[in-house]
């Protein structure tokens, strides 16, 4: 039975609230259901080279190594947009998440991060998933402060 721009625009907006859950709960195994395999994901925190990784698995131990550190962190979307339809292909989707990291070292240290998330998105046996992702850091709080802005290359998304 095929779907509704809403019913395609509420499983996409449940995917990426669900990236959000399965990150602040730390549950790495999770993040296979939400990726495809083959997904290839940059992380560009502006102050180091980006780096690249393939699939879901890798995806999880950079991110599981990465908030070792904190004794608490969430994560919380705090803008998105989708576009459906991409290139003509009802199966293929872009979107857009601005989000924040909320974060506790276990030395007593706050600190929070913005950055940008680019997705391509792919529905595969009805089920949409993350088919690749473009991360970039827009700006930090605590150590690591820095603001880095929003680019300026943005496409705009349909209404």
């Amino acid at each position: 039975m095929p779907t509704s721009h809403t019913d395609d625009v509420v499983a996409i907006g449940r995917l990426q609230a669900a990236y959000a859950d399965v990150v602040t709960r730390r549950a790495w195994a999770e993040l296979g259901e939400l990726f495809l395999p083959s997904a290839q994901v940059i992380v560009d925190t502006v102050t180091a080279p980006p780096v690249s990784l393939d699939g879901p698995d890798e995806l999880g131990a950079f991110i599981g190594g990465a908030v070792e550190r904190f004794d608490h962190f969430q994560f919380v979307i705090l803008n998105a947009a989708i576009d459906l339809a991409t290139d003509g292909d009802p199966d293929s989707a872009r979107g857009r998440i601005f989000m924040c990291e909320i974060r506790h070292t276990t030395s007593g240290e706050w600190s929070t991060a913005y950055g940008l998330y680019q997705d391509d998105y792919r529905r595969e046996d009805g089920a949409w998933k993350i088919a690749g992702r473009r991360y970039r850091s827009l700006a930090r709080t605590g150590a690591n402060e820095g603001v880095f802005g929003i680019p300026t290359d943005l496409p705009p998304f349909s209404r």
